[in-house]
């Protein structure tokens, strides 16, 4: 524990049910998307392979007034290659009380004494940092631009449909034509098929996918207030394509989603996106994260496959933090010669 003037700062590899409590009052209070700094979240990553939570908590006197929930995620979970896989993520953190400057920057300072060993750390923002970006880079991070899309789901469903390109109407059109069909689902078996549509997408793409126990983590500890939404296009009878969500007060989050390549005629990644707007408008969310839409200036695909049914494009941006800066440039540099040259 340290202190700060009138706060204290603690950090936790367990909750009890007093601070779990806590935490969920004290972000139910913040406005936006909390799930990745939430409880449940710290739940999952206990129980999945290859992730380790830590929460840092500001408290003042006895009232939970900041969090950074620190995940440390690793590729192997060998001695050696653990180290070398190692990286700290932060989604949408740190959350603390009415965007206090004095809280934000004790929670950094107290993190940079307490984050476990890894060879970086990069926060994922899920708003806009600006006014504190100064706080970050007095803390030794570095700002990336990095941009995201937001669907508005207030708009009539009348004016969403009118925001998605005319191309992607016509294939969501052709896709219920052939029979395809979108489904919410709730069974374990349902999500091992949505696993194995995602290991053919992120095999063909070269990118990791975290171990099948994380999305058992994710369904396992949901509930009706929070978590994962699973989405299915079927076809005479077969799963082919999905989209993961996660719910979190009035936001949907899109998580993970894909199609098995056989069935791109059919076009399951253009009815998804369209019938998962109209299932969220339907049940009280007000905002849909398409997620990750790459960096301002380069070409990137999936950006301009997402713009395509409307939503805001918005640059929140990344920073990142380098604790073995040389170790760091050799692993990313032999990380993207494997991408070149695998199969």
């Amino acid at each position: 524990m340290s202190t700060s003037n009138r706060y204290q700062f603690f950090s936790a590899v367990t909750l009890d049910q007093k601070t779990e409590e806590q935490i969920t009052s004290f972000l139910a209070d913040c406005q936006g998307f909390h799930y990745f700094q939430s409880p449940y979240f710290f739940r999952v990553s206990e129980v999945s392979k290859r992730l380790t939570p830590l929460y840092l908590i500001a408290k003042d006197e006895d009232e939970v007034c900041g969090v950074i929930l620190l995940i440390r995620q690793v590729q192997s979970t060998l001695p050696i290659l653990s180290f070398l896989s190692s990286r700290l993520i932060i989604w949408g953190g740190p959350v603390v009380k009415d965007n206090s400057p004095e809280i934000l920057e004790g929670l950094l300072r107290y993190y940079l004494t307490h984050h476990p060993i890894a060879i970086y750390t990069q926060i994922r923002n899920l708003t806009d940092t600006e006014p504190y970006k100064n706080s970050f880079i007095r803390a030794g991070f570095q700002y990336e631009e990095h941009l995201n899309i937001l669907v508005n789901l207030i708009h009539s469903e009348e004016d969403l449909w009118k925001d998605v390109v005319t191309k992607r109407r016509n294939q969501i059109r052709r896709a219920e034509k052939e029979g395809c069909t979108v489904q919410q689902q709730v069974a374990l078996p349902t999500l091992r098929t949505c696993y194995a549509i995602l290991q053919e997408v992120y095999r063909r793409t070269k990118i990791p996918l975290p171990d099948f126990s994380h999305f058992e983590s994710l369904w396992a500890l949901s509930n009706e207030r929070a978590g994962l939404r699973i989405f299915t296009v079927s076809w005479e009878g077969q799963i082919i394509g999905c989209m993961l969500c996660l719910a979190y007060g009035d936001w949907l989050f899109d998580y993970y989603a894909g199609a098995f390549s056989n069935y791109y005629k059919k076009f399951p990644n253009d009815l998804l996106p369209w019938a998962v707007f109209k299932w969220a408008k339907q049940n009280g969310f007000t905002r849909f994260d398409f997620g990750g839409a790459g960096k301002p200036g380069v070409p990137y695909g999936v950006r301009d496959y997402k713009q395509q049914f409307g939503g805001e494009l918005v640059g929140y941006g990344r920073y990142e933090r380098m604790h073995y800066p040389r170790l760091f440039r050799m692993i990313k540099k032999g990380y993207r010669i494997w991408q070149r040259y695998s199969e």
